[in-house]
């Protein structure tokens, strides 16, 4: 099974230090609906796994959440693609769970679900809270420097991830892989 999971705010779509909290505030990256319809008509099943704090927060609640995760569809299936799923740990960080990056529960979680194995699955993300759950989980980090991702970057002190522009680059650079048989 090729699988590809990715963080939502800062690689899907514009992050914000205020959240994203309304379907009015979500606004895709440019280039990231393209990069995972290539994904999904290259045969890789894309998922995402996010922090959603601001429901903890109190900022918004979980319909607002799921109507930002129906605009996404919405807005990738008008282009051909698809997310199979989304998963998302909706706790306030002072009372994280397993499931909330950088702990490794969500990850894990999916794979259980999918009954696979996370052993080279690419988890994109761009704060160090996904390189640090990929590595927990067994998935290869991955980095793009689009929302935090520069100045994650500038943070990390070893250098065992991959470094992207954005999604779409890394969608291009996989799909070449996958089709070189390197994935």
């Amino acid at each position: 099974m090729k699988l590809v999971i990715l963080d939502r705010d800062g690689v899907i779509n514009e992050d914000s230090p205020d959240y994203i909290k309304s379907v009015d505030e979500w606004h895709p990256v440019p280039g990231s609906l393209e990069a995972i319809t290539l994904l999904c008509q290259a045969g890789v099943r894309v998922f995402v796994a996010s922090n959603q704090s601001g429901i903890g927060r109190g900022l918004f609640d979980f319909d607002a959440l799921f109507a930002m995760s129906d605009k996404m569809q919405r807005a990738l299936a008008e282009l051909g693609g698809r997310i199979e799923g989304v998963f998302f740990a909706p706790e306030h960080p002072d009372q994280a769970s397993e499931m909330r990056k950088p702990a490794p529960g969500m990850l894990k979680d999916l794979a259980k679900r999918l009954n696979v194995s996370l052993d080279g699955v690419p988890f994109v993300g761009d704060s160090g809270s996904d390189l640090d759950a990929a590595r927990a989980a067994g998935a290869r980090p991955v980095l793009v420097l689009t929302g935090n991702g520069e100045r994650t970057k500038k943070k990390q002190t070893t250098d065992d991830y991959e470094v992207f522009p954005d999604l779409l680059s890394f969608a291009r650079t996989y799909i070449e892989r996958l089709q070189a048989g390197a994935g």
